[in-house]
């Protein structure tokens, strides 16, 4: 079945650097784009980047811009977060997403369940 599957999170200090996986199967990974989102605790849910099938990246959230990253590996089927410099305002929850339709915008439809990122 299609599935996502975020590892890579865990309790990290203030400065200190983590990258999160995404693992995808039961679809054509290499055809769609891949989102990271993440929602902290009694927050909205956030938007932090896209990683398009060729593998160019834009990272939209303006909190985030200089110090995260996003990378792919169609080979792996794996999208990737490199983050840099972590601040306690990024203690959330992290997910990758992605459309049916393989399209960067909009409402997304194939979400994983999440890793836990915390920064003291």
């Amino acid at each position: 079945q299609v599935q996502l599957v975020e590892s890579g999170g865990g309790s990290v200090q203030a400065g200190g650097s983590l990258r999160l996986s995404c693992v995808a199967s039961g679809f054509r990974f290499s055809t769609k784009c891949m989102v990271w989102h993440r929602q902290a605790p009694g927050k909205e849910r956030e938007r932090i980047g896209i990683v398009r099938t060729g593998g160019a990246s834009t990272v939209t959230s303006d909190s985030v811009k200089s110090r995260f990253t996003i990378s792919r590996d169609n080979a792996k089927n794996t999208v990737y977060l490199e983050m840099n410099s972590l601040k306690p305002e990024d203690t959330a929850t992290y997910y990758c997403a992605a459309r049916g339709d393989g399209s960067c915008w909009g409402d997304y439809n194939i979400w994983g369940q999440g890793t836990q990122v915390t920064v003291s």
